[in-house]
């Protein structure tokens, strides 16, 4: 269960902030950039999703508690009352089946998702390995084999890099495609502590193959299926695990094909727009495209200039915008919340999308705007789009394609007028693992993770803050994310970041190595100071750390466990935390759901659909805690967030202490027990 020094704190959400802050105001960012740019809408008339949130108030609250099953034509049901015929569904069904089934199937496509882009990149790389797709190649063979090794690729040494590189993604498919009864998922068992797979045996959570459980899952939230609720959230653990599974075959593969990032210097906000020049965004989450297109960019730089430009500027926006900035430093124009905005402003010539957080509203904009808006992926399609079959084998043609596009439409903009916000960052990013350990090895060459370890256990930092995440517009866009990591960073917390939560780092100077005076406390400060003594640094380590895009939370996961075996302990004993605090979509359900999963304290700062049974409510806020180790902390309240995160570093970084201090005395290996 949560402990907290701080005895005023409870698993409740505290009632001194809303469930949907300042309902009624359409300027719900502190973004500079973002609040210009919604002033431009409304004089332009356009409506973006600033506006349709209000236009929502108020949310119906037996969705918004999850107590409303849609799941069949008999209904909709809603839980309107504790007892009687009210209480139940017209099957019968309880408030815990209900409210299962509606953060569950949330939880299901946050798995599905990340499933198909880790499946997409395993088939590409297959198709590498066996010449079909000769636009990409192995940029990174060290990690392969170093992954080929991990995994139980046979007799590495004889082999070339393509036949690896085939028999690591048949491994990949074979977890995607495994049935149940025919094994364990790799991904998993490969990856996490002793500890962790002894558990999940135990409690029969751990997946068997990652399309089985999402399938599994799906049956059970059918009308006349499961009505346990701890068998319902067991299953949703299970595919919580399967997500993790899916993102760790996407990171790595990725890092396979387009090398595994490295820090780089950039910029953020849509300031890097540039009125003269052809500006193309990158949306959406998958690599395979949006790397093509800066090379053939680069390629055709001439025949913008011919056009009359100045050159051709991309930019990124949600995790595209991720895996290009950490891998080739393009700079990100803005986050998911503001995509409509950022076409506002009447500079951007074409946007191209591939899959997830792709807004529909985004099409009436980009006509409003005469800005080409080109899908590439058939399950993404969007009226009024221009759609590009993009496949393996064409990449490079297709991306020419895009480039000769956004030529064109350049040439069509001509001199209408632009309203390009003048806010941008200096950025660094690119901290991968492997990027992270470089830096620690300077040192610790032998062991660079006992470098975090040693500062937790010697008091220099109070833990690590996995910081991750959405933006949903029920709060103040990015001032929770900013507020919390702020905090984080000035009570000496080590602060690592991806997806959205990264990208307003980014924007407001977080990943700027300038602002560590201005933002560290005196622990953290002394940390990066001796740490960058002795290292080999291109930059300066900013505040915040950016690993990279939603997938690569698995980077996360992975130093986890990487202190977890370096301190000898499971993942419970570590302090180690995350935080969503704008989560909105399926993906950052099942995010939290793993992190839980692997035995991190899990803030979410806006309210999942669990309010409607305090069953559910009490199984992921408590009982969670004592099973699996990890808990959520479902609080929407700032401040409140700030304390409790802290308090649950403080908590595991004192017990660890203690516990290591009485195996240092009777010279014997640190306690097992939580």
């Amino acid at each position: 269960m949560p402990r907290f020094k701080d005895t005023s704190l409870t698993c409740r959400s505290s009632d001194k902030s809303p469930r949907v802050v300042d309902p009624k105001s359409v300027m719900r960012t502190i973004d500079p950039a973002a609040l210009e740019m919604i002033k431009v809408a409304q004089e332009e008339g356009i409506i973006t999703a600033f506006d349709r949130v209000v236009a929502q108030q108020p949310q119906c609250q037996f969705g918004y508690k999850g107590i409303c099953c849609r799941f069949c034509m008999m209904g909709p049901c809603r839980i309107k009352a504790d007892e009687g015929p009210a209480s139940r569904g017209i099957c019968g069904a309880n408030s815990w089946t209900i409210v299962a089934r509606s953060v569950g199937l949330m939880i299901l496509t946050g798995c599905a998702s990340h499933a198909q882009h880790g499946n997409h990149i395993a088939h590409t790389l297959h198709m590498v390995a066996e010449g079909h797709a000769t636009d990409y190649s192995i940029k990174d063979p060290a990690k392969l084999r170093r992954l080929s090794e991990r995994y139980g690729v046979e007799n590495i040494d004889s082999k070339n890099d393509m036949t690896l590189a085939k028999e690591l993604c048949e491994l990949a498919l074979e977890d995607m495609a495994m049935l149940k009864g025919e094994g364990e998922v790799r991904w998993i068992t490969k990856n996490v502590v002793p500890e962790r797979n002894n558990l999940y045996r135990t409690h029969n959570v751990m997946p068997f193959g990652i399309h089985s459980v999402i399938s599994d899952l799906v049956t059970q939230a059918h009308v006349g299926m499961d009505n346990d609720p701890i068998n319902l959230v067991f299953s949703a653990v299970r595919v919580g695990l399967a997500d993790l599974a899916g993102k760790w075959i996407a990171t790595d593969l990725s890092d396979i094909i387009f090398g595994t990032p490295e820090p780089v210097a950039s910029e953020a906000n849509m300031g890097v727009l540039e009125a003269k020049n052809v500006n193309i965004i990158l949306h959406g989450h998958n690599p395979l495209l949006s790397e093509m297109i800066v090379a053939a960019a680069r390629e055709m730089e001439a025949d913008a200039k011919a056009a009359g430009a100045g050159g051709i500027t991309l930019s990124g926006i949600c995790c595209t915008g991720n895996e290009v900035l950490m891998r080739q430093g393009v700079p990100l124009v803005t986050s998911f919340s503001s995509q409509e905005l950022v076409i506002c402003t009447g500079a951007v010539d074409l946007m191209v999308v591939d899959v997830q957080c792709i807004m529909p509203g985004l099409g009436p904009v980009c006509q409003c705007f005469h800005t080409k808006l080109v899908t590439t992926s058939d399950i993404v399609k969007i009226p009024g789009s221009i759609h590009i079959d993009y496949q393996e084998k064409t990449a490079m043609d297709n991306a020419k394609e895009v480039i000769a596009m956004a030529i064109e439409a350049f040439k069509e903009r001509g001199d209408r007028p632009v309203k390009i916000p003048q806010h941008k960052q200096y950025v660094v990013a690119g901290y991968s693992l492997e990027a992270i350990y470089n830096i620690f090895a300077s040192v610790n060459p032998e062991n660079p993770v006992r470098v975090l370890n040693d500062a937790i256990l010697s008091g220099e930092l109070k833990g690590v803050a996995f910081m991750v995440g959405c933006h949903n517009l029920k709060t103040m866009q990015d001032k929770a994310h900013l507020e919390i990591t702020k905090a984080m960073l000035a009570n000496d917390v080590f602060v690592i970041s991806t997806g959205c939560h990264a990208q307003v780092c980014a924007k407001h100077g977080l990943m700027d190595p300038a602002n560590v005076e201005t933002y560290c406390g005196d622990g953290l400060k002394s940390f990066f100071k001796r740490i960058s003594a002795n290292a080999n640094m291109k930059y300066p380590i900013p505040p915040v750390l950016h690993m990279g895009s939603c997938v690569d939370n698995s980077r996360g996961a992975e130093l986890l466990m990487d202190m977890a075996r370096d301190l000898g302990v499971d993942t419970p004993k570590v302090p180690f935390v995350a935080s969503a605090p704008e989560a909105m979509s399926g993906k950052a359900t099942s995010i939290g759901t793993w992190c839980v999963d692997i035995g991190c304290p899990t803030h979410v700062g806006t309210m999942p659909p669990v309010e409607g049974c305090d069953l559910i409510y009490s199984v992921l806020t408590q009982v969670a805690g004592d099973v699996l180790g990890g808990y959520f902390i479902l609080e929407c309240d700032i401040e409140e967030s700030i304390k409790k995160i802290l308090n649950a570093l403080e908590y595991r970084a004192w017990k660890l202490k203690i516990h290591k201090a009485v195996a240092e005395d009777l010279e014997t290996s640190l306690s097992k027990c939580w």
